[in-house]
């Protein structure tokens, strides 16, 4: 495994078939924070400007269009139309999509995690990529495909990663200039976090106005 940062630099996010089809069917994952995940991680690619790439099955297939979600964030970003294949790199408008971003780290999420997902990760990983697989924003029929699933792709050599950790990485640092880029992913899809942080402040408004 590379020690070297993931930064938007040396990137590409590559989002696999998150399809409003498949969503009915998952699994392995709540649906709603599954969604919340993705978008999230779509998020992160847009804001910190790293490379993206989209794809989906053709429209006609019973898996339908992608996530409305996903949509509004990516707006008119390109969406490549595989036909039948698994394996996204046997596709080539999406392996030439990938080699035109520059980037050899490639950070994929996608459905179903046992199938287009695997089989695209194994096929980045036989094109020499540096492969990390974002496991939150992935998801299964079962708890138990996608585990295997994701065994499988470890064992193959992809890393494992979440995409908040991975936005975290983006960021580097809270005093960076893209920190309300941070923030703002924090508020809208870690509301843990981001109620920890509202927190803190009323805590400092209260201090003061008490001085």
């Amino acid at each position: 495994m590379s020690l070297e940062p993931l930064t938007p630099a040396n990137t590409t996010i590559v989002l696999v078939d998150h399809a409003v089809g498949f969503a009915n069917v998952l699994r392995s994952h709540d649906t709603a924070a599954h969604i919340n995940n993705v978008v999230g991680l779509a998020k992160t690619a847009v804001l910190y400007q790293s490379g993206l790439v989209v794809t989906n099955g053709l429209p006609s297939k019973p898996s339908g269009p992608l996530y409305p979600q996903l949509l509004e964030v990516i707006g008119d970003h390109p969406v490549i139309e595989r036909g039948g294949n698994f394996n996204g790199f046997l596709d080539e408008g999406f392996a030439e999509a990938v080699r035109r971003t520059g980037r050899r780290k490639l950070a994929i999420a996608g459905v179903s995690t046992e199938g287009c997902v695997l089989q695209t990760v194994l096929g980045a990983l036989r094109e020499g990529y540096e492969v990390y697989l974002v496991v939150d924003a992935s998801a299964s029929v079962t708890a138990e495909t996608h585990a295997v699933a994701v065994q499988r792709m470890v064992q193959a050599g992809a890393v494992p990663v979440t995409w908040f950790s991975l936005a975290g990485e983006f960021q580097v640092d809270h005093r960076y200039p893209t920190a309300p880029h941070y923030q703002r992913l924090m508020r809208e899809h870690v509301a843990t976090m981001g109620m920890g942080v509202q927190s803190y402040l009323a805590a400092l408004d209260q201090a003061k106005a008490a001085v």
